[in-house]
């Protein structure tokens, strides 16, 4: 005789999830990334760990309806938190405000939609997250629980969700950094919901892009270094009216930094011990290259440009930190259009 699916539920052998299983599970929810992608991993990681009979491989969670992983995953969600005691909320507003928002930014089929149409209790684990410290996602997923206007909310609270614009740049300098010039030039990224990604060298901008465009509903902002003419070429047919490329007139994102800025922020690394030749940075064709030599040069380890961007980050400090061309592209983005139906 064929069981119901309360039957099937009910006779589950469940190890709950922890604590630290039901933040980091909401965390990776609520992150900027397609909705196919992200439910899966976690639904898959919650029924491989937690579900203890019936046990599924891989290969079979692979194979089986997105509707079903979704009951199966709610439920041992929901059984989690019911182990720790709460009571069940039956309050699914936060659930159709992501609903709502993964297909305003998102193409959807009906079966991705199968995860999200999912019961998840996540009023009452908002519970099991501290209020100090934690991802902006995370901040935005409990504004949703009681928030009027969620747009008004992200803007009042600088929480960065909902996302309206996505730049997609070649590196962690392009990330660290945009935020901050945008917001000396009044443009906060949180505020206006920009999110920056950083996709690891201009072939994989290349790549980004043709992965996002082909689902994302939102204006694609991509930045590249001066070099990357063929990226540029590669990227042009799928552009959308929406979406826009800027590419540097000079070099690197690094030498589009002022010649001031680049002399605290390594007067700040050598703590004014060794102060650095600006002629010679000014001569230099990449500064990128004239660093790298410095670093090497005067004891301060292998140039990274990540920590680099970091202490450049510590010395922004007014208007005359920002070089003309980030203006060109701060003011680019700030007029982007903003998400049209297609």
């Amino acid at each position: 005789m064929l069981q119901t699916k309360e039957e099937v539920l009910k006779n589950l052998k469940i190890k709950p999830l922890t604590k630290e299983q039901i933040v980091i599970s909401m965390d990776r929810l609520t992150r900027f990334k397609p909705p196919e992608v992200k439910y899966l991993r976690v639904f898959s990681d919650i029924l491989t760990n937690n579900l203890i009979s019936p046990k599924f491989k891989k290969s079979e969670l692979e194979r089986m309806d997105y509707a079903e992983i979704r009951a199966l995953s709610e439920f041992v969600f929901n059984y989690s938190l019911k182990s720790m005691g709460f009571g069940m909320d039956d309050d699914y507003l936060i659930n159709q405000r992501l609903y709502d928002y993964e297909n305003s930014i998102f193409l959807l089929d009906d079966n991705i939609n199968d995860l999200l149409k999912n019961k998840i209790n996540y009023k009452t684990a908002l519970a099991l997250i501290d209020t100090e410290e934690i991802p902006l996602n995370l901040k935005w997923l409990k504004s949703l629980a009681c928030a009027v206007d969620i747009k008004q909310t992200r803007e009042q609270f600088s929480l960065l969700y909902p996302l309206e614009k996505i730049i997609i740049c070649e590196g962690i300098t392009e990330e660290t950094l945009l935020p901050v010039f945008a917001d000396i030039l009044g443009y906060n990224f949180n505020r206006n919901g920009v999110y920056v990604l950083s996709a690891g060298g201009k072939n994989q901008v290349v790549k980004t892009f043709y992965r996002l465009v082909e689902c994302l509903r939102l204006p694609i902002f991509v930045l590249l270094d001066s070099d990357a003419d063929d990226n540029y070429r590669e990227i042009l047919p799928k552009l959308r009216d929406i979406d826009k490329v800027h590419v540097l007139k000079i070099g690197e994102f690094e030498d589009a930094l002022p010649l001031p800025l680049i002399e605290r922020t390594l007067n700040y690394a050598t703590q004014n011990i060794s102060l650095p030749p600006v002629d010679n940075i000014a001569l230099s064709g990449s500064k990128v290259e004239f660093l790298e030599e410095f670093f090497k040069h005067r004891g301060l380890h292998e140039f990274k440009k990540a920590e680099f961007a970091s202490m450049v980050k510590l010395n922004i400090s007014d208007l005359s930190d920002v070089s003309d061309e980030i203006k060109d592209v701060i003011y680019e983005l700030q007029n982007l259009n903003i998400a049209a139906d297609r």
